[in-house]
């Protein structure tokens, strides 16, 4: 890590509903570096998932800028997106059918190699209404990963999984990030899930928000869940988490 591979300089980010401004987040400065999983809480309806949209280009911010220092970006969603007519095979290889993408089929990762390295080999012929929901994901983003992008970004990638399985997909990430050298944001509402992931957990307000505070963890030779240091960093992550949870007759709002 040491160089930056995409920043966010005073971003912000307004809907405008019946007239009136409604603004979702403001003020965001964010530097993820290379090689970096830089894992993103907050309450719910804070636009985490909002932002990450910006990063990837799918909407504008209102103000400010997005600057990709490091080649492409790939996004994941919570909800696989499979495409129910296509094979699981067809539905890996599609983003290579596009212009914007052809650097990826010279030189990169087959469909063929990248299903037998994400265990998807023996379904390779089924369809997504045939899969478990661990299948559909590694579906998703063996999808994104062929693509070759430097960037990715994980929206509650694996919000839909149970316990058991949930972290057992979480060392099976960190081994294909670090396989591929990928530098990562992702959203989540899991604090375990974002201190084990993380080499940064950054967590924003309540809407309209902004990051409020930044934490490191340093994982030493090998992550652990459990331990005395990671106890203490927890602690003061749900301190803070929990000053930022909106009265009890708040109105609610509903931007993710």
């Amino acid at each position: 890590m040491g160089t930056g591979a995409l920043r966010v300089a005073d971003g912000a980010k307004s809907y405008h509903l019946d007239g009136r401004e409604q603004p979702v987040f403001r003020t965001i400065d964010l530097c993820v570096e290379e090689g970096e999983v830089f894992a993103l809480l907050g309450p719910s309806g804070c636009g985490k998932s909002t932002l990450l949209r910006a990063i990837a280009g799918l909407e504008p911010l209102s103000a400010g800028r997005v600057a990709i220092e490091l080649g492409g970006v790939g996004i994941v969603f919570q909800d696989a997106l499979l495409l129910p007519w296509l094979t699981v095979a067809e539905n890996v290889g599609l983003g290579l059918r596009y212009r914007a993408n052809r650097q990826a089929r010279h030189g990169g990762e087959s469909v063929d190699q990248i299903l037998h390295d994400f265990g998807l080999a023996p379904v390779a012929s089924a369809y997504p209404n045939e899969l478990s929901g661990g299948q559909a994901q590694r579906a998703s983003l063996a999808r994104t990963i062929i693509t070759r992008p430097r960037i990715l970004l994980l929206d509650e990638p694996f919000g839909a999984l149970d316990p058991r399985t949930r972290a057992a997909f979480q060392d099976w990430l960190l081994g294909v990030i670090r396989q591929r050298g990928l530098t990562v944001v992702i959203v989540t509402h899991d604090v375990d899930e974002a201190m084990y992931l993380g080499d940064r957990v950054g967590l924003m307000s309540s809407r309209p928000s902004t990051v409020t505070h930044v934490w490191e963890i340093d994982h030493g030779a090998e992550r652990q869940r459990a331990s005395e240091r990671i106890a203490a960093i927890r602690r003061e992550i749900l301190e803070a988490y929990q000053a930022d949870v909106p009265a009890r007759d708040s109105k609610p709002n509903w931007v993710i």
